[in-house]
């Protein structure tokens, strides 16, 4: 079994040096919910000196609330949104001799997206007129996957080592208690008993079919670089091969 490890960086928090160590992708902030033009170039070149592979990870404009705030955006402003923020970091990888791999929406926006099809199919339209040949990294088994099928986008199924998931498999609100998973062990095998299983495993044990490409951590937590490194020890000792999409 191959997998990908991912995980959101350039937001100006986190320790994206050793998390360059241990993943494999690198979600790069595009400087609207959080993070800077010098961050984002920045943390590019770090990971392409590690060997990994760089996406845009673009979000609302929302940096008082680190883009995790619902916002009701016309198609057209979510089209500019997205094309303005993949589009300005298309050019900073490019002016640095590099390429953009992958596209992850971020917060709030992603979470929208994961249950509107409509939406997450605008927002994966916007980023490939800009980069046609970027891999949508999908929410897996959510309105996000029927977006990038719809669209005939390639695409990568991932899942949270962080996160708790709803039955639907959306996540759980960060709000409610134990949205958030802070014990990097438990994360660890938690992953692992979803890969076995090849599905995405609920907080209520409902176990929904998905294809997992990538396991996503974030970069803003205390414990990231703890539970990534537990979550890589862990499933390479099971056999599991940690590889680039």
């Amino acid at each position: 079994m191959k997998l990908d490890l991912n995980a959101d960086m350039g937001e100006g928090c986190g320790d994206d040096a050793a998390l360059l160590r241990i993943v494999t992708s690198a979600n790069i902030c595009c400087g609207l919910h959080a993070g800077s033009v010098a961050e984002t170039a920045r943390v590019m070149r770090l990971a392409a000196a590690a060997g990994v592979g760089i996406g845009a990870h673009p979000g609302f404009d929302d940096r008082a609330n680190f883009g995790r705030t619902r916002q009701g955006l016309s198609t057209q402003e979510i089209t500019d949104l997205i094309a303005w923020q993949t589009g300005a970091a298309q050019a900073v990888a490019q002016a640095s001799g590099l390429k953009l791999r992958h596209f992850k929406l971020h917060g709030a926006l992603s979470n929208m997206a994961s249950e509107d099809a409509a939406l997450a199919r605008t927002c994966y339209a916007a980023a490939l007129a800009v980069a046609p040949d970027l891999r949508i990294m999908v929410l897996a088994a959510t309105a996000q996957q029927t977006a990038a099928e719809a669209l005939g986008a390639a695409w990568a199924g991932e899942i949270f080592a962080d996160r708790a998931y709803e039955d639907d498999a959306t996540l759980v609100d960060r709000r409610k208690p134990g949205a958030v998973l802070h014990d990097a062990e438990a994360a660890a095998a938690r992953i692992l008993a979803m890969l076995q299983a090849g599905a995405i495993i609920a907080e209520s044990g409902r176990r929904i079919p998905a294809r997992i490409d990538t396991v996503c951590l974030h970069g803003d937590t205390p414990e990231a670089v703890t539970m990534a490194q537990a979550l890589r020890t862990r499933l390479t000792a099971a056999g599991v091969a940690i590889a680039p999409l």
